[in-house]
């Protein structure tokens, strides 16, 4: 019972973290919500490393691991939180269900360490058609959701960057460290970030939804989804797994339509299925060429 179970809080928690994060930045500026997030999930980080007695690790390959992971914590959560107030939630899950193509397309890149046959190339650009698709939509972006759409990019785009990096550093930490290590490095880059652009403080209303989306993110989103994820990492298939990635944008989007009154059009839903269209094709394309192969044989 404890795989399905981890498994399905993975996926509720991949489909609320768009519109919470959303709600998040309502009341108070992104750059403070995001950060708060980070402090928070850092100090419960480390409770949990100090139950367990666990030093963190403060070696030179662990922090060159932290600083590479902080590339993710940091610089793609800030790009999606301040993305967030320009574009619906939804658009949030749908470009991150790209996150493992441009992973594999970055370690291609730099490292030469993913294979791509003919059927990956397809998938990208079943991808890229599903992403000209929305942009294009009027009905969900508007004409002021460029900087949106351009921060949201860079953010994916950081995100999968630093999910290679990381590999590469093969620094073999425990998930819990290595997330802990990150959260306490991303803290002052968010302070500086909120300072440097002169953001307002405002006090946080403890019944406000932005309140609460904070303590999600920070509690459960980030440390219960971080824990629930590596557990069925570890006890399923990365296919298996990867199917989370096909679910998530789905109920993201409908969620924000429901409870955020987000926009949901036909070139929305068109574009949507073109990306986890590419997104299948690329996880299991490798799957549908054995099977032919194999049926031309007999």
């Amino acid at each position: 019972m404890l795989i399905p179970a981890a498994y399905l809080t993975v996926v509720v928690i991949w489909s609320t973290s768009p519109l919470t994060i959303a709600w998040s930045g309502e009341t108070v500026d992104p750059i403070i919500a995001a950060g708060l997030r980070m402090a928070l999930a850092a100090a419960a980080g480390l409770l949990l490393l100090a139950a367990r007695r666990e030093p963190l690790p403060l070696n030179g390959k662990a922090l060159r691991s932290y600083l590479c992971a902080t590339l993710g914590v940091y610089g793609a959560m800030c790009s999606v939180y301040l993305a967030a107030r320009y574009v619906p939630s939804g658009l949030i899950s749908v470009l991150f269900g790209l996150a493992p193509i441009l992973s594999a397309l970055f370690a291609r890149v730099l490292f030469r360490s993913e294979h791509f046959p003919f059927y990956r190339w397809l998938a990208c650009a079943l991808a890229l058609a599903g992403l000209a698709v929305i942009f294009m939509d009027d009905v969900a972006l508007g004409p002021g959701s460029l900087p949106g759409v351009l921060l949201l990019s860079l953010g994916v785009s950081l995100f999968s960057l630093s999910g290679v990096l990381v590999k590469q550093q093969r620094a073999q930490l425990d998930p819990l460290a290595q997330t802990v290590g990150a959260l306490i490095l991303s803290i002052p880059c968010y302070l500086v970030t909120w300072l440097l652009i002169g953001g307002d403080w405002q006090p946080l209303d403890p019944t406000s939804r932005s309140f609460w989306s904070i303590i999600y993110l920070a509690l459960i989103g980030s440390l219960l989804g971080f824990v629930s994820y590596y557990f069925v990492l570890k006890h399923l298939s990365a296919s298996t797994v990867a199917l989370v990635t096909l679910i998530t944008p789905v109920f993201a989007l409908l969620l924000g339509h429901l409870f955020n009154d987000e926009p949901l059009s036909e070139q929305l839903y068109l574009g949507s299925a073109l990306v986890l269209a590419g997104l299948g094709l690329f996880f299991f394309g490798g799957s549908l060429t054995s099977l032919r192969r194999l049926g031309s044989t007999r």
